[in-house]
Formats: structure tokens, sequence, C-alpha cells
């Protein structure tokens, strides 16, 4: 059947996921390629069902048609035992949040990862990477700091204010990249190291409308550094604010949630997206207040 007159009917399976913008920046590009393209929210909260029940909701969807489904919180790990392929990065990070449905068979992705690592390199080219203090390694924070090693970062300290939660996954990225060195620290650590590093990637959720606020002393932060934010609503959130204030080279969540989205719409639909057509589109959503 030809691309262009296939339809797709996909969705995201998360808590809380009703007011995300995901679902209208994958209709805009669909629009924009003259694709019939649905994409619904399955919001857990308003269905009053468990992470768990992501498999049966992947059944129910491949028997109703749908394509594809992006999975959010608190479903990325849960879902992995359901599927039946991965993709290498996927497997490595222990976190999928696309999963295609082709031939009757569930394949999953991780473009949480590739969504970043496309960010740090068309929104900060030539940064550099030795360095790096990253603050919060829960699953958005196991993504990004796989982009991270994977860009090249030699050296990297991961911050947690569970320190297990840091601990285990310094142990499994070391795994996968055995030439870098990875640190796990606790908050009360942050400011120190921060002067001694290149740049500064928060993955906690400090910064969001809900959670306010700087996620660590900024005091020894300098110029000469970059500052990354995995928050995008609101895109400039204080971090990201006191940091182009002081001129470190900023990289806004945006940026991420652009490229994770620009994967995930090639994936489900075997097409290039238009990036900077879809980041336009989600300033322009946050700037409504949408």
């Amino acid at each position: 059947m030809s691309t262009l007159t296939q339809s797709f009917l996909v969705g995201l399976i998360g808590d809380g996921v009703l007011p995300s913008l995901t679902p209208p920046m994958h209709e805009r590009e669909a629009d924009a390629h003259s694709l019939r393209y649905l994409y619904r929210p399955i919001d857990l909260t308003v269905l009053d069902r468990p992470g768990d029940d992501v498999g049966k909701l992947l059944k129910s969807g491949a028997e109703l048609g749908f394509n594809a489904f992006n999975i959010t919180h608190p479903c990325k790990q849960l879902v992995i035992t359901h599927l039946d392929e991965i993709s290498d990065n996927a497997k490595a990070i222990g976190a999928v949040n696309t999963v295609l449905i082709k031939d009757g068979k569930f394949h999953g992705y991780n473009t949480d990862a590739s969504g970043f690592g496309w960010a740090l390199a068309t929104g900060l080219p030539g940064a550099t990477l030795d360095k790096v203090l990253q603050l919060g390694a829960g699953g958005a924070g196991a993504a990004v700091a796989y982009a991270l090693l994977d860009a090249g970062v030699k050296e990297l300290f991961l911050v947690d204010p569970d320190a297990s939660r840091a601990s285990e996954r310094a142990g499994e990225l070391a795994i996968h990249f055995p030439e870098a060195t990875i640190t796990p620290a606790s908050p009360e650590e942050a400011p120190a190291l921060l002067a001694k590093v290149d740049g500064l990637l928060n993955a906690s959720p400090i910064g969001m409308h809900h959670h306010p606020g700087l996620p660590l002393d900024i005091s020894g932060l300098h110029s000469r550094q970059w500052v990354a934010d995995c928050v995008y609503r609101p895109v400039d959130t204080e971090l990201i604010t006191a940091a182009r204030e002081l001129g470190c080279k900023v990289l806004d969540g945006g940026n991420m949630a652009v490229g994770q989205a620009v994967d995930a719409f090639g994936i489900i639909t075997g097409l290039t997206p238009d990036a900077p057509r879809m980041r336009a589109h989600l300033l322009e959503m946050l700037e409504a207040g949408l």
C-alpha cells in the first residue's frame, strides 16, 4: 500500500498523558506529509489502570488496528517483557518509549536517547564533552546518560537523591561504556562537582511548572560551560534562563522533546520528518499555553 494512502493510528500510554504535546506534534507533521494520522493519548490515570496493564493494552491495540504506541511513565521498563524484539540501545538502557506493531509483532525502541543525542549534536555543536555533571538518574536520566556517553563523554558524574539508583545506573552504563569513568554522587556533592565539569545536564523534574526552582546551587557556574535541560514545560526553565544570563551556551528541553518525536515519527511512518518545523510547532503550542 502506498505511504500516501496508508492511514496510521498511534497511541501514547502512560500516567497523566492527556496534556501531552506529542500527539499534536505528530499529527501536524503528518498533515505536512499528506498522511492520514490519528494519535490518541491513553491515560492510565483516567482509565484507572496500573502500569502493569501495558501488555494488555498493547495486545488490545494491535487487535484494534493500532500501528504503534509511544510509552511513558510508568511503563517504559514494564513494557519490555511484552515485546518480541528490542533495539540495542533500548536493551542497554533498559527502557522502551516507542513500540512499532509490524507483522503481528511488537518492536521496541528508545527515542529518548537518540532524540537527546540529536539535540546535543544540533543544538550544542562542538560542545566540550570531557566531563559532564548530570542531575537525575531515573527513566529519562538513563536514556540521556547513555546518549551523553555515546556522544563521547569521558567522565560522567551521576547525581540522584536515591544513592542506590545512581550507583546502579552507573554500574549498568559502565558495562556498555568501559572506557568512560562514571561516578555516582549525592546532591550535596553537586555544587563542588559543577566547578570541575564542561557541561551540566538536568534530567531531574526540578524546573517543571509543578516543581519550580533551580536543581542545584549554580554559584559555581561559569560562562565557559554549557547547560542543558530535559524539562520543556516551561521551555525556559529557571536553570536555562540563569545559565543564558551568565553567558553559557544552553540547550533547552524542547530540543529533546522534538528529537524523540522526530525519531518516533520516522520509525512509525518510514518518512523523514522536518525537525525545525516540528520545533516551531512545539514552541507555538508552548507560547499559546497548551
